[in-house]
């Protein structure tokens, strides 16, 4: 009796510790079905602006193929959320999947996906840029006319201060499969010659979409990218890793990892101490939990994990970025893509 009831007692310890842990993190839901910019809110995207501010955008509309499809920005200032304003919209065809992102030179840029057809692998890539702090915006401009190509994650700045901007050209003709042939790859911005190029693509066994990119030092880059194939219930499927030691001109065949991933979308975020955070769905199959795992080798390991969504519910395409005053914020959906929700914490929260 004495050694089963310290058995219990020692159970009880551990999951207050852990529910300790967990408190650490903050969990908030930002803008959910009640918010009249249409049911649908995935995914979302966010920036920390020069002047302190947060600004928050995601593809809304009454459902993920349904016209009228919008992207929607919100500002966080003195600790409340803007009326979410509308950013952009076709008169014609659907939009989504936006990214905003302030450059070192303080424009902030607006990158989404507009989509004539009835599946993404018709899609173009569009962008705007504002020079007044997201306040005002230019008028949209098409990035890529190649049908097919997409965005959703956020740019890094190179050390020769060039731009890496991660993009996929999908294919296929079925919504609920991607195409094997599905490849990433990266368009580059020099900020001084105003010009864009592409870099090598990255293809793996099921395809390889949604890259996410973190820069190692001058020559070498890791990314992890989201698998193709469809959505249903598989035995095999993981998060697909490639690698570029020229500076993000050219990148190896896509590896598979030991990250299992259920079609979905993952982030990559390089820690102002030179740690890498991956964040993704620790599930083959479904899109929950929703887990942060930090490496302290350069992206060789990731032997800290953690779970900071848990349960019988969907969190999909977390978007990670790290403040000024070093804490970590990631963004995502849940309530089959109704709901956005932000996670605020600490690397020492993880760890």
């Amino acid at each position: 009796m004495n050694v089963m009831r310290l058995l219990y007692i020692k159970v009880i310890l551990a999951v207050l510790a852990v529910a300790t842990l967990h408190a650490a993190i903050k969990i908030e839901k930002l803008f959910g079905p009640e918010t009249p910019t249409g049911r649908y809110k995935h995914p979302a995207a966010i920036t920390e602006l020069a002047n302190g501010d947060y600004y928050l955008a995601w593809y809304g509309g009454d459902g993920e193929y349904d016209p009228g499809t919008a992207v929607w920005g919100s500002r966080l200032a003195a600790g409340k959320w803007s009326k979410p304003v509308k950013l952009a919209q076709d008169p014609f065809y659907s939009v989504g999947n936006p990214v905003i992102w302030q450059a070192p030179d303080g424009s902030v840029w607006l990158w989404y996906v507009i989509r004539p057809g009835a599946t993404w692998s018709t899609s173009r890539i569009a962008m705007k840029i504002s020079k007044d702090g997201a306040k005002t915006w230019s008028d949209a401009s098409v990035l890529s006319f190649k049908e097919g190509t997409m965005v959703r994650g956020k740019p890094i700045v190179l050390a020769n201060g060039d731009y890496l901007l991660p993009v996929w050209k999908e294919t296929g003709a079925d919504t609920e499969v991607v195409g094997a042939d599905t490849a990433s790859y990266f368009l580059r911005y020099d900020p001084r010659a105003k010009k864009w190029s592409e870099s090598s693509r990255i293809h793996a066994r099921l395809g390889a979409l949604q890259p996410a990119v973190v820069q190692i030092d001058k020559n070498n880059l890791i990314a992890f990218c989201r698998r193709g194939g469809g959505y249903g219930p598989q035995t095999e499927g993981y998060i697909v890793r490639s690698e570029s030691h020229d500076g993000g001109a050219t990148w190896s065949p896509g590896a598979e990892t030991a990250f299992p991933n259920p079609n979905a979308a993952i982030d990559l975020l390089k820690l102002a101490n030179g740690h890498v955070l991956l964040v993704y769905n620790d599930n083959m199959h479904d899109r929950t939990p929703l887990t942060v795992a930090i490496s302290t080798d350069n992206g060789k390991t990731f032997l800290t994990r953690m779970n900071i969504a848990t349960g019988d519910h969907d969190y999909a395409y977390p978007y990670a970025i790290q403040a000024r005053d070093g804490k970590i914020h990631i963004v995502f959906t849940s309530d089959k893509r109704s709901i956005v929700n932000q996670a605020i914490f600490g690397e020492s929260d993880i760890q």
